[in-house]
């Protein structure tokens, strides 16, 4: 028998650097598998914010939008404004010269408008037609209520309707706008005038010569 010397036991084979073993190599590890969840976290604050950054542009953008067409509606407004004024400056100016354009017409008429006289009132008629000025009013032109005012009446057989036979004023517009109406006198038809008799059919029979009679029954 052998014999075994007492105290000491036999240790089984240990592999060897299994109990070298680095501990940071360890919680290295674990950091590597937690950093993906860090990184989502992080993606997941700059989405939000930029979903946020275009919430903000969007509002700022239809803020600019609202202000630009506010101010095109100011630009246009205010571009009517003026041309509104200027046409009722340039009308007030012209009504004051109506009564001279009168007397000048007068002066043609009668074969009084001559020499320097002539002159000058060609001028005034030329620059009143260059600030938009227009004579209106033409004899034998239907009677229209909106532009002719009738000072004197009549009535005539050779009308079918109401006509100015006559200008006692001419009228003046600027553009559209009427800023004196003509001054005529009219002529209506005669009252109770027979209508004209309707013409005769093309063989020259009148509707009461043909034969009207119901063919016979057989």
């Amino acid at each position: 028998m052998s014999e075994e010397t007492p105290g000491f036991e036999e240790k089984p084979d240990v592999p060897t650097g299994a109990d070298d073993a680095d501990p940071k190599a360890a919680d290295s590890s674990k950091e590597g598998e937690a950093a993906p969840t860090g990184d989502a976290a992080q993606e997941t604050a700059l989405l939000a914010q930029l979903d946020q950054a275009r919430t903000a542009l969007n509002e700022r953008t239809a803020d600019l939008q609202r202000l630009q067409a506010e101010y095109q509606n100011y630009r246009r407004r205010v571009e009517r404004d003026r041309v509104a004024v200027k046409e009722i400056a340039v009308a007030s100016l012209l009504t004051e010269l109506l009564p001279t354009l009168d007397d000048i017409g007068r002066a043609r008429e009668h074969g009084e408008l001559v020499g320097g006289f002539k002159s000058v009132a060609e001028s005034l008629e030329t620059a009143a037609a260059k600030m938009g000025l227009q004579q209106f009013g033409k004899e034998g032109e239907p009677f229209d209520p909106t532009i002719h005012e009738a000072l004197m009446h009549s009535y005539a057989p050779d009308v079918t309707e109401t006509t100015c036979v006559a200008i006692l004023q001419p009228g003046y517009r600027i553009g559209e706008r009427t800023i004196r109406p003509a001054r005529v006198a009219v002529a209506e038809p005669q009252p109770g005038a027979a209508p004209a008799a309707k013409s005769e059919s093309a063989d020259g029979d009148t509707p009461s010569d043909k034969d009207t009679d119901a063919p016979e029954q057989g």
